[in-house]
């Protein structure tokens, strides 16, 4: 099973910027879809932004503009970074990964879907 660990939350005021890391326990290039998706209380999960195997990219419009997704296969690891945060991008942060063929879809984060989670990464901003 493939484990993955998110790292880079923490708390920051508005306009401000974070770059979470998501560590993969085998080579993301064999990863061929991995994305960002992030829940608050009361809400569904939200996909923010995924990257397929060939490096093409798809953010959720909430974001777009501000968020930038990205692999490095040399290190085994997905980023994310987040800029111009609002307080509205408060919010867990989960990285995952698809272990089966198939699409690379940002708004299916079903675990039929995306069969490897990480534990969350808190990300908190302030007005």
């Amino acid at each position: 099973q493939v484990r993955l660990v998110e790292s880079g939350g923490g708390s920051v005021q508005a306009g401000g910027s974070l770059r979470l890391s998501c560590a993969a326990s085998e080579s993301t290039y064999n990863l061929r879809c991995m994305g960002w998706f992030r829940r608050t209380p009361g809400k569904e999960r939200e996909g923010v932004a995924v990257i397929d195997g060939d490096g093409g990219t798809n953010t959720a419009d909430s974001v777009k503009g501000r968020f930038t997704i990205s692999k490095d296969n040399a290190k085994n690891t997905l980023f994310l970074q987040m800029d111009s945060l609002k307080p509205e991008d408060t919010a867990m942060y989960y990285c995952a990964a698809r272990l089966t063929r198939g699409a690379c879809p940002l708004n299916d984060s079903r675990r039929s879907t995306f069969g490897a989670w990480g534990q969350g990464t808190q990300v908190t901003v302030s007005s």
